[in-house]
């Protein structure tokens, strides 16, 4: 049985090492968009770079033989969501996506959501003067026009323009602690906080951070699965759905 894992996050690793290790006599191949210079690489084999849209993707699930088909990608990475939806559905191979929980907001918190990155930035004046922007590099795009607001970017890889007019780049890897996150609050004296409903638990430190400290947080709320595609928060439910393929 071939599993063909659409990822590059925490669950994609942890699925592919699951079924490696628990399911022997099967293939695992993990997709890498490859946007990350270095990426963790996970178990089994692995692939790099894009199919060619929904076409490509389901001319390439017939040639790998791909027998199920997981989207674990970050829940923000809505295309290939919707290439996987369809091509799933033109090749007839069973697709299942895995999404980590989103992030709930805890007593004391101050969030205020908004339905894209160009609404974050238009609210982003009205909320702060230094800001934490901890929405990905390829976000950034959005905040180019916020001038009366400095803006601390954290980003794996450097970020290329557009960006903040005032801005200074953080390059780091999570997991974050909570420690850590008060330590940038200090240091930059930020007063609000952007960031995508990614959840988990890697880049959840900083929002425990800003309770502590009062600070609002700017939660960019995520898209919706595509319509018709199961989805599970959990590998323990992948790794049940794909024995019950392989029966």
């Amino acid at each position: 049985m071939h599993v063909l894992i659409l990822g590059g996050t925490t669950e994609a690793r942890r699925l592919a090492e699951a079924l490696t290790t628990g399911h022997p006599g099967g293939r695992v191949t993990s997709s890498l968009a490859g946007r990350v210079a270095r990426p963790l690489l996970p178990a089994g084999e692995v692939r790099t770079g894009g199919f060619g849209g929904a076409d490509g993707l389901a001319r390439a699930l017939r040639e790998l033989q791909v027998d199920a088909l997981i989207d674990a990608t970050h829940p923000f990475a809505g295309t290939i969501s919707f290439h996987a939806a369809q091509a799933a559905a033109t090749a007839h191979v069973p697709l299942l996506a895995l999404r980590r929980p989103g992030w709930v907001p805890a007593p004391g918190d101050d969030w205020h959501g908004v339905a894209s990155l160009e609404e974050a930035a238009r609210r982003l004046p009205t909320l702060g003067r230094r800001a934490f922007l901890t929405v990905g590099r390829l976000g950034l795009a959005a905040f180019a026009g916020v001038r009366d607001v400095f803006c601390v970017v954290r980003s794996v890889d450097a970020p290329e323009p557009p960006l903040p007019p005032r801005s200074q780049v953080l390059l780091a890897r999570g997991p974050f602690t909570v420690e850590g996150e008060r330590a940038v609050l200090r240091e930059y004296g930020i007063d609000v906080l952007v960031t995508k409903d990614s959840g988990g638990e890697a880049t959840a430190a900083k929002l425990v951070a800003a309770r502590e400290a009062g600070i609002p947080v700017v939660v960019v709320e995520r898209p919706a699965v595509p319509e018709g595609v199961t989805g599970v928060g959990s590998v323990a439910e992948v790794e049940e759905w794909v024995r019950a393929i392989g029966r």
